[in-house]
This record gives C-alpha cells, sequence and structure tokens, in this order.
C-alpha cells in the first residue's frame, strides 16, 4: 500500500495524521569504501583521500575530517545523491576533482554526531549501507491522550493490520525471560502509585555503538543515539510502548531496589546534568544509598550506563499517571517516559518489555547472560470486567446493520475476545493494553466498530430524539448585552489570565497572605489567582501605551476569594474598563462616567476615600438604583510614573453579579416619543470646590420635577474671576409636558422654582 493511502486511512480511522515524509531516501546509493591513502592538501585542513568503491573501481575525494585515516570503511555518498535539500557532486576543491563525499553520521542522518566520519564495519567496499529508505508518518498526540497503546509503534502496527485486513506479528518473546529466583529483591513502599516493578540482572555485557540500523531508526523518530544498552531501551519505549532504564549493577548499593517517596533532604543528579531538590511527594527508585532514578521521568546520572559497563540491572515499571504528571510538572522536567506514563500505561506491559529489551541486548551483545530470574512485584490487580454487548445495538447506535461476523472480526483484530454467552449478546473482553484509560462501556465498542468499519459508509441521518432547548441563562445573556454595550462605545475587550504575581498584587495594595495560591503556576511569577482584574487591565494599559496615544480597553472576568468552609473558591463576575488618553484632562472622567450609564443606566456616583492605586481627588463609588456596584476612578499617576507613562487612565470596575440581578428586578419599559417640544435652558451653579457635581445635579432633578425631560452637564469652570474654593458647575435642562407645548411663563416658574430651592440649600448661580 502506498503511504500516502496507508495515511489517509489512519486519519479516517484511528487519529489524525499531521504529514507524510520519507526518510533516508540517500540510503539507497550510500556506499562503503576503504580507505586507501590519505595526502595533506595545502595549508588548510583537507586531505586527498584515495578510496577503494569495490569492483576494482577506486577515486579521490576532498575530505577534511579530522578522523579520516588509511585502512578504515567510512561511508561513501556519490556524486548526483540528495541529501536533504543538497545534491553532491563531482567538484573541484583546492585544485582538485572530488568525488562525491565522505559523511558523518550527522550527514546520513544518523545521529547528531558530526565530529568525524561514519565508521563502517562488516560491511565490503562497493556495497550498500544495511539501511533502507523508509517513510516517516508524523501523528498528532493531541489524539492519543485516551490511547496509551498508541505512544508505541506496536500499537500503530495493530491498527493498521485492522484496517488493512492483515495479522499483527508480535516481536516480544515471552519465553526468552529466565525462570528461577531473582537475585536481586524489589520493595514497593505503596502499590497505588507503583501497581507494578519488574527487574532483570544482565551480565557480560558489552557496550558500544548501536548498529546503523537501530541508531537510523531512532534518529528518525527524535532518539539521539547514545550506546547499544541505552538504545535498546528508547527503541523498546518507542515500540511497545514501555518505558525502560538500565542501572550499572556495580554502581548501585546493595542488592535491593526501592520504590518509595522522597525524604526530606534527598537530592537527584539526572542523566540531563541537573541536579534536582526533590519532594516528599516525588516517587523516586534507591537502592541502600538513596535515591538512583525519579520515577517515570529521568534517571540519575551517578548510576548510569557507561563504556565499562559489564553488569545491568534492566527496569520495566509502571507507575500511577498522575503522579508521574505531577512530579513532572513540578521539576518543570517532561520526558519521553514521563509523556507516556501520564496516559496510563498497561501494568502487564512490564514483563513484555523485558523480554523484549533482553532480546535486542542478546542481538548487539552476544555473551550476554541473565543472572537468576526476574525479580516481579505487583498489586493484586482486579481483572478487567467483561462487557455485554447487544448485537443489534450496535446496528441502532451506528445507524446501519451491522452483522455478528463483522462485530467480531473487527474486536478481534483490535485485540478483543468474543462470546455469544446469551443469543443475540456478545461479551467482549477488554485487553489489558485498552482497559486501564479507554474502553468500559458498550458504547467505547461501539466506537470501535465504528471507525473500523468507516463513518463514511454509514448514510448520515438526522437524530430521533427531540431536540430540547436548554434552560436559559440569564448571566450569559446580560454578559453579552454588557459586551455589546461596551464595543459600541468604543472599547476592544481583553483576556488575561486569572493569575498575578505577589508584585502586581502588593502594587495594588491586597494582602498576599489573604489570597489563594497556586500549587502548580504556569509560570514561575504566577502564584495567586487574582483577586481583582486591575493588575491585568493595568499590563494592559503599559502595553498599549508604545503604539497608541489613546484607547479603550475592558475585559470581563472573575475575580477569585476564598471561600470560607467550601471547598471550591468564590468567582466573582465582573467588569473592568479603562479609558487612556495622552495628554488627557479632566473631561476623561466624565466621559468614562457617560460609557458607565450606558451599561448602567442613571447609575449615579458618591463621594468615596480614595484606595492606594486611585486618584485621591477624581474617585466615586458607583449607585445603581441605590446598591453600590463598584468604582469609577482615575489611576494614581504615581502607577503611571512608575511605568514612565504621561497622559490619565480613567477605569471603571463593576460587580456584575449584583449587576445582573438588580437588571433581572427591574423592568425597563418603553416610553413613547413625546409629541410636544421642550424648551430649553442653562443653569450655572456656583458652589464650593469639593461639593460632588451629583449632589448638585440630583438636587436640580428634584426640585424641576415631573417638568424636566432632559437635563445634561456641560461644564465645570474653577479660577478668576471666582472666589478661590469656589467652581461653576454648568447644566443643559430642558422642560416639557406630555400633552401640549408649555409656554414661556410655565418654563419661567420651573426655572424660579429650581433656582429659589437651590438658593434654599446653599447653592448660588453665576450671572
Amino acid at each position: 500500500m502506498e503511504p500516502s493511502a496507508l495515511e489517509s486511512l489512519i486519519t479516517v480511522k484511528t487519529a489524525e495524521c499531521e504529514g507524510i515524509e520519507p526518510f533516508g531516501a540517500h540510503f539507497s546509493r550510500v556506499t562503503a569504501v576503504r580507505v586507501l591513502d590519505v595526502q595533506p592538501l595545502g595549508k588548510g585542513k583537507n586531505k586527498l583521500v584515495k578510496i577503494d568503491a569495490g569492483g576494482g573501481k577506486t577515486g579521490s575525494v576532498v575530505c577534511g575530517a579530522s578522523n579520516v585515516r588509511t585502512g578504515m570503511t567510512a561511508a561513501w555518498v556519490p556524486p548526483g545523491t540528495s541529501l536533504g535539500d543538497r545534491v553532491i557532486s563531482t567538484a573541484v576543491i583546492d585544485g582538485v576533482e572530488s568525488e562525491g563525499m565522505l559523511a558523518s553520521a550527522a550527514e546520513l542522518d544518523l545521529s547528531r554526531d558530526g565530529t568525524g566520519l561514519l565508521e563502517v564495519e562488516n560491511v565490503t567496499p562497493g556495497a550498500l549501507l544495511p539501511l533502507k529508505p523508509d517513510w516517516i508518518l508524523e501523528i498528532d498526540n493531541k489524539s492519543l491522550t485516551h490511547r496509551p497503546d498508541l505512544w508505541g509503534h506496536l500499537g500503530i502496527a495493530r491498527e493498521v493490520a485492522a484496517i488493512t485486513h492483515h495479522s499483527l506479528l508480535d516481536p516480544v518473546k515471552l519465553d526468552i525471560l529466565p525462570g528461577g529466583n531473582a537475585p536481586w529483591a524489589v520493595e514497593i513502599a505503596d502499590h497505588s502509585l507503583c501497581p507494578r516493578y519488574s527487574a532483570l540482572v544482565l551480565e557480560n555485557v558489552q557496550v558500544a555503538p548501536s548498529p546503523l540500523p537501530t541508531q537510523a531508526r531512532l534518529e528518525s523518530i527524535g532518539l539521539n543515539p547514545i550506546s547499544n544498552i541505552v538504545d535498546i531501551t528508547n527503541y523498546v519505549l518507542a515500540e511497545l510502548p514501555q518505558p525502560m532504564h538500565a542501572f550499572d549493577a556495580d554502581k548501585l548499593t546493595g542488592r535491593a531496589i526501592y520504590v518509595r517517596q522522597a525524604r526530606a533532604g534527598e537530592r537527584l543528579k539526572a542523566l540531563n546534568g541537573e541536579t534536582y531538590d526533590l519532594h516528599p511527594e516525588d516517587l523516586v527508585i534507591a537502592d541502600e544509598a538513596g535515591p538512583v532514578a525519579l520515577a517515570g521521568v529521568i534517571g540519575g546520572a551517578d548510576t548510569a550506563i557507561s563504556e565499562t559497563t559489564t553488569r545491568v540491572v534492566l527496569e520495566s515499571a509502571n507507575f500511577q499517571a498522575a503522579s508521574v504528571r505531577f512530579t513532572s510538572a513540578r521539576h518543570k522536567l517532561r520526558t519521553d517516559a514521563s509523556m507516556r506514563f501520564e496516559k496510563s500505561l498497561d501494568p502487564e506491559n512490564t514483563l513484555r518489555g523485558l523480554a523484549r529489551v533482553f532480546q535486542l541486548i542478546q542481538e548487539v551483545s552476544p555473551g550476554v547472560h541473565a543472572v537468576g530470574g526476574v525479580a516481579d512485584n505487583r498489586a493484586s490487580l482486579q481483572g478487567t470486567k467483561p462487557i455485554l454487548l447487544p448485537i443489534n445495538f450496535v446496528s441502532r447506535k451506528l445507524g446501519t446493520e451491522v452483522s455478528r461476523e463483522t462485530i467480531c472480526e473487527i474486536l478481534h483484530a483490535l485485540g478483543f475476545a468474543t462470546a455469544e454467552t446469551t443469543p443475540g449478546i456478545l461479551t467482549v473482553t477488554v485487553p489489558s493494553w485498552r482497559a486501564t484509560k479507554d474502553i468500559s462501556l458498550k458504547d467505547d465498542l461501539v466506537e470501535e466498530i465504528g471507525r473500523m468499519i468507516g463513518y463514511d459508509q454509514i448514510t448520515p441521518q438526522a437524530p430521533l430524539v427531540a431536540s430540547v432547548v436548554p434552560p436559559a441563562n440569564p448571566m450569559r445573556a446580560y454578559l453579552r448585552q454588557v459586551r455589546s454595550q461596551l464595543t459600541a462605545q468604543g472599547f476592544t475587550e481583553a483576556y488575561n489570565y486569572s493569575f498575578i504575581s505577589e508584585e502586581e498584587a502588593a502594587r495594588f495594595g491586597f494582602d498576599v497572605q489573604k489570597l489563594l495560591a497556586v500549587s502548580n503556576p504556569i509560570a514561575a511569577e504566577m502564584t495567586h489567582l487574582r483577586p481583582s482584574l486591575l493588575p491585568g487591565i493595568f499590563k494592559n494599559i503599559v502595553s498599549n501605551v508604545r503604539s497608541y496615544h489613546e484607547f479603550r480597553i475592558f475585559e470581563i472576568g472573575m475575580e477569585i476569594h476564598p471561600n470560607a468552609g467550601q471547598s471550591l473558591p468564590d468567582e466573582v463576575p465582573r467588569a473592568v474598563a479603562a479609558l487612556y488618553n495622552m495628554p488627557g484632562d479632566e473631561q476623561d472622567f466624565f466621559e468614562a462616567k457617560r460609557v458607565l450609564e450606558c451599561v448602567l443606566p442613571s447609575a449615579c456616583l458618591r463621594t468615596a476615600e480614595a484606595r492606594p492605586y486611585e486618584h485621591p481627588a477624581r474617585t466615586g463609588e458607583i449607585l445603581w438604583h441605590d446598591v453600590p456596584l463598584g468604582r469609577l476612578f482615575e489611576l494614581h499617576p504615581f502607577l503611571l510614573k512608575e511605568e514612565g507613562i504621561e497622559g490619565r487612565a480613567v477605569l471603571f470596575d463593576i460587580d456584575l453579579r449584583t449587576a445582573q440581578e438588580i437588571h433581572a428586578a427591574h423592568t425597563v419599559r418603553y416610553t413613547p416619543l413625546r409629541k410636544y417640544p421642550t424648551s430649553p435652558f442653562d443653569l450655572s451653579v456656583l458652589t464650593a470646590s469639593k461639593t460632588p457635581v451629583a449632589d448638585i445635579q440630583s438636587a436640580l432633578r428634584s426640585l424641576a420635577g415631573s417638568d424636566l425631560a432632559l437635563i445634561e452637564f456641560v461644564r465645570q469652570y474653577e479660577g478668576p474671576p471666582l472666589p478661590q474654593g469656589q467652581k461653576s458647575v454648568t447644566y443643559h435642562l430642558e422642560i416639557g409636558a406630555a400633552d401640549h407645548t408649555v409656554t414661556a411663563e410655565e418654563v419661567t416658574a420651573v426655572r424660579n422654582r429650581i433656582m429659589d430651592g437651590m438658593r434654599q440649600q446653599s447653592y448660588d448661580f453665576r450671572a
């Protein structure tokens, strides 16, 4: 089958293939050659190399590798061969004709070692290297989260065999494992964290580079070849999938392996060169001297395989998925092993992993032998409960007739066992590799059958069940309304993380001790859940002023507060809107108030004591239907100056949970347009500078009564010729009646009533 056709079938029936690409096309041309002579060429590092290309053919190649020498067998890339985007040709170098090139392992995509030429063993000159071109199918890992078996090539091979109606060839030979007592003991402190741990001791091991085919396969999937023993454990990790680890037995203390949680003060120097301070919740593999590996994540450097290793303890274990995930996240260390253990691997796979590694090591180290039998410590696991699958249930769910024979054929191909214990009902036994996190219901089996039949083979039809409209969500509708109002006023919505740093909390006066801490922050500084949306909006302001002199932004999100006596925190929906202008003036405050009134019609302000981040003279508490809902304020200038920002930023912060309750309780009724014109006039009220304009407007509205059709703020003025400490606040008023056009006398009467009443309240008026 063509690779492209297989890619399509896997995508449709198993998991999404992101692409397909050839690997090692040059292997069909790269041959072994023997170096006959090496002569210096000029003053540089280049050398003229005479080669024996087999069959009596010789040639000359210019090579600068430091390890080229007479008598070695190297890999030769003949002219006309493509290495990636590069075509090797015959070229003149330093005045000498060079035929093709002698290549390093890195240039041939066999490893990442480009320090010298690849030395080839057991290949006669002129023969092709023992490598074949291949294809790589890239499968999207996101679609494999619930399928731990597909994190290994054997799982994919099982799927391909089922799709193409072929038999699966299992590479594992369990009978290769020796019997008898194990020379090493395995002790597990908590089987809930480690359901199974299997180990095998090998002697007379010879550590050397892996054969070229093994190196090529590992490199093709992004694993760097290291040595034959380590490479084989990585090979089995990718194949079965069963993460494996090999300890140098002579570097272990004692003759027992302990699987336990870390103790206070313990540290581990890992294979990546880093040293980790262990947490008491970390699961470790230890000998009598202390930790030698971080369970399921990474091995220790002190017990690693080296060129002098002759005795090996092979580890094949199964760890609880959540434990490995938390340990990996805690130390910010994700490895190929941890990514697989996080998916809930099959505990039955540990012995299969040992058998496969033992078989492959025997191939690369012929003198190796096992010492004693397998140490296998496991929890007493309950068997998987069979699933009853009515045959007509499959047809009804898929919407097409499926025969008993077809169902059994598909399930058998995927590794399930079936038996018709009751007429019309199959008893299905789930294989261990599908039972950890995947198949548990008869509906899951229907999905298996459906995807193998092919959903494109099933005629689509509308469901036979009646659709039910979900219950109304008043809060969602109200939030949509708030968003609509703000965007209509030129605001752009921002989305911020629900986490803040201790520095941000302190900037806005929050007590860090009273905030909810994040046990596993997504970034080192994002340590607490936000008690307010203000820190996020402030960061938005700081980032936007670099590009814009004025802008309007808002965010709707949750404040998160501790909830005494409750397991979950209290999440309060709020809206914060910011209006920035450079240089800005006092009109920005009134513009923000106007926008607020679009969101909360008829909202008003009252004086409030400024908080540390609020301007001391431009702060007010928002009232809506006499209920406090939030704050309208200008940011304190020092906050902006700390960031080197000029201009003004005015914000309002409102409680949407309370606002929605008020909104639901107050029905807005339609008022028809006035049939008769209104008569306008302006009033400039003189009062003390500190008198809130809300008090002035409230007094004017009250005195005008039902005759008032409209009142609007016009301007505020302080300065000569007004006395110091006085201000003039101008309002535009319109007077009207519902049943007639008001006369000049009626307007004058209302105007005089307002002015007399205001004077009685100690206000005055400018001429």
